[in-house]
Order: structure tokens, then sequence, then C-alpha cells
């Protein structure tokens, strides 16, 4: 009689193979929605890095808009107000092609 119930109760179920369908799914989701475009925008931002010269003017990640002097390496000697820093080429977040807002 038990093997009875078991059967039953096996037939009325889904496959096994469903729920690895639906896991890979959800993977494909993920790396779709999540890992990709992530990875895409890093990339970028390296391109942007590595194009960095002298006489750009940058936003660094605290904020700061500074020019670059000279470019080394992993460096960059950046000209803030009256005084040149050395800075890291990961501490630049953008460059600075917003015009300025005019004050009245």
């Amino acid at each position: 009689m038990n093997f009875a119930l078991i059967a039953q109760a096996q037939a009325g179920g889904p496959p096994g193979w469903t729920q690895f369908v639906f896991i890979g799914g959800m993977a494909l989701m993920f790396y779709f929605l999540l890992i990709r475009p992530q990875s895409k925008a890093r990339k970028a931002q390296e391109e942007r890095l590595a194009k960095l010269k002298a006489g750009d003017e940058v936003v660094l990640s605290s904020g700061l808009y500074a020019t670059i002097d000279r470019v080394e390496d992993k460096d960059l000697w950046l000209k803030l107000g009256g005084s040149v820093v050395k800075a890291r080429r990961s501490a630049v977040a953008s460059l600075a092609t917003e015009p300025e807002i005019k004050q009245n």
C-alpha cells in the first residue's frame, strides 16, 4: 500500500530537470542584468584612465577638480590651485567636460 501512495505522489509533480532549467535561467538573468553591464562600465573607465594626458581637466573621486600636470605609469601629478600634488590614476572619476556654471 505504501508503494501505491509513493507512486501517486511522484506522478503528480513536475520532472526534476525543470528545477535545473529554472536555476540556469536565473543565472543567465543575473549575468545579463548585473555582471555584464558592470564589466562593460569597468572596461570603459579603464580605457578613459589609460587615455589621460597632460593638460586634461579631471574630477577626482573626492569631488575636486584638477588639471593634469604630468603623467606617470600609475600616478598623476595634478595642479590643484597653486600647488602640484601626486595622485593615483584610480582616483580620477571622470573628465571635467561640463561647462562652468556662470554666477550672476
